[in-house]
């Protein structure tokens, strides 16, 4: 679990970095937004997603982008100060970055089998 923390952490960092329409300052409130993430991710996602499934399937799955971004928003607004998105297409990129990051970050670590 400390590992995944560790790697999302990154993930955010890496993002961040990339994009210049997203701020996490102080770098190591990075951890704290991968923690506040990670519960919106697992808790409020799937609900949305299954009230969205109908235009999701309309679109053939790209709504999921849209869902992903306004996930971002809502963490910004719940971190606040520390986590700036400058508006939604930044929120949109920041999840598509995230997720290659983590993905490709994920390659570098032992899965438990």
């Amino acid at each position: 679990m400390i590992i995944r923390l560790v790697v999302s952490t990154l993930a955010v960092l890496i993002s961040s970095y990339l994009l210049d329409g997203i701020l996490v300052q102080p770098w190591w409130w990075a951890v704290i937004i991968a923690i506040v993430l990670g519960f919106i991710n697992s808790w409020i996602k799937p609900l949305v997603k299954f009230f969205a499934l109908p235009i999701n399937i309309i679109t053939l799955g790209l709504f999921t982008f849209v869902i992903n971004a306004l996930m971002v928003e809502l963490c910004s607004w719940l971190v606040g100060q520390h986590f700036m998105v400058k508006d939604f297409w930044w929120a949109m990129a920041f999840s598509i970055v995230l997720t290659i990051a983590g993905w490709l970050l994920h390659l570098f670590v032992p899965s438990k089998k």
